[in-house]
């Protein structure tokens, strides 16, 4: 494999975690012991919010005025993508049962918890399709209750536009909360919310973090680090179009990592040449994290053909890969290891994050090795249940019997005899397991 690097990262999106650990515990153990004070102190000093917690419906209502018609309407149609997407995944779910052996039935059941926390970012960007991924999807699993909280601006709490999709896509109850304190009052059942089940939705180092602490007490859905991208492209790709996906990825972050994986060395260095035009167009903010993350954590890397190319992105197992390729089928039979694959130049992974349908919530840090992103599937238990006739527990007992008396587990070996003793009485059964 001759896979030769045309630009190498410098960084790694692992850089400094060891003192958010250390600080995102100490703020989880007052929230703990302090509850609602604690959460409230955490806002007032950190996201400057004095005003209420729990966001009222007169307060949504207002909100909803202060929306332009045509954003509701947009926000609407990705909304009913999303839904119809997450609907099409539950009705691959389903409850099954079998007569395992005669008289042994046995079963799966599939049911959605309870209560769900939904995060959705706030901060340098106003999160609408966060909001939409995450509480559509758990609303869709049949979720009962569904606490979702932002980070309030200061004086103004949740964007009007980020209220009026939280209440669109069914949130029950809504936090002026962000950060570690915005989990932890989801988790900790503060503010008279149910104690979440699971916590999901996407957000920064301290949020990452204090999922990854909680995990256990409640369910998540990934720890998920910086968002990244790779994109595969051969002769066929334009430059530009790749340059400008490249550069939408990284204004995510300054440590969001975008990498291009090509065949072609004229088109790696045509898109190296563009990615500056692309970020000098970018507001002020966007450029300065864009360039961040192409300068530190980007890297090109140019391969022989396209089984090589396949190859460095299965172990790179990015959170979004695009194939900007020819034979398109070939690379959708191909590739294995990716949160979500876009397939072509008509697409782009800012469909995905907005408004195509499928989920935004995906593994990154190449934790898409063993794990796909957010679906209704998170938010659902596929249980187990069985019955049995005497006549069926028969052999069922007789093996359970002797495998328990072998590994020397004489009260599960009791068990299955004593009913044996009771449904057949007077019958006599070997027990010993032989040689």
């Amino acid at each position: 494999m001759s896979v030769k690097y045309l630009k190498k990262a410098i960084q790694t999106a692992e850089s400094g975690q060891d003192q958010v650990r250390v600080t995102v515990q100490a703020m989880l153990d007052r929230l703990e012991r302090d509850g609602d004070d604690g959460a409230r102190a955490y806002a007032r000093d950190l996201d400057k919010w004095e005003g209420d917690i729990v966001v009222s419906r007169e307060t949504i209502e207002k909100a909803k005025k202060l929306v332009p018609q045509r954003l509701q309407d947009d926000i609407r149609f990705a909304q009913d993508n999303i839904r119809r997407f997450a609907q099409a995944q539950r009705d691959t779910i389903s409850d099954c049962s079998l007569e395992i052996v005669p008289g042994l039935w046995t079963g799966q059941k599939q049911i959605p918890v309870q209560a769900a926390g939904c995060y959705v970012p706030g901060g340098r960007y106003s999160h609408i399709a966060s909001a939409m991924m995450t509480i559509t999807t758990a609303k869709v699993a049949g979720v009962s209750h569904i606490t979702a909280c932002s980070p309030p601006g200061p004086g103004v709490g949740i964007s009007p536009a980020t209220l009026f999709t939280m209440d669109l896509c069914g949130a029950h109850k809504i936090l002026n909360l962000g950060g570690v304190q915005g989990v932890a009052a989801m988790a900790f059942g503060l503010f008279g919310v149910p104690r979440a089940d699971i916590i999901v939705g996407p957000g920064n180092q301290y949020v990452a973090e204090a999922k990854r602490i909680l995990f256990g007490r409640v369910g998540i859905d990934m720890v998920a680090g910086p968002t990244d991208s790779l994109i595969i492209a051969d002769k066929t790709a334009d430059p530009y179009l790749v340059a400008w996906d490249l550069v939408g990825q990284a204004e995510h972050g300054y440590n969001s990592p975008v990498w291009l994986v090509t065949s072609d060395a004229a088109l790696a260095q045509a898109v190296m040449d563009r990615i500056p035009q692309c970020i000098a167009q970018l507001p002020a903010l966007n450029a300065k994290n864009a360039e961040a993350a192409w300068r530190d954590y980007a890297e090109v890397i140019l391969c022989d053909n396209r089984e090589e190319m396949a190859e460095v992105a299965d172990r790179y197992a990015p959170e979004h890969l695009h194939v900007q390729a020819a034979d398109l089928d070939w690379w959708l039979a191909r590739l294995s290891s990716y949160g979500s694959l876009f397939l072509g130049e008509e697409t782009t992974v800012a469909f995905g994050d907005k408004a195509s349908g499928p989920n935004h919530v995906l593994p990154t840090s190449g934790s898409a090795r063993y794990t796909g992103g957010l679906s209704v599937h998170k938010f659902m238990k596929t249980v187990t249940w069985q019955r049995a006739s005497k006549e069926g527990a028969r052999p069922v007992a007789q093996a359970t019997a002797r495998i328990s008396r072998h590994e020397g587990m004489a009260g599960h070996a009791r068990s299955a005899e004593v009913r044996l003793e009771k449904f057949f009485p007077g019958e006599r059964f070997d027990f010993d397991a032989g040689a």
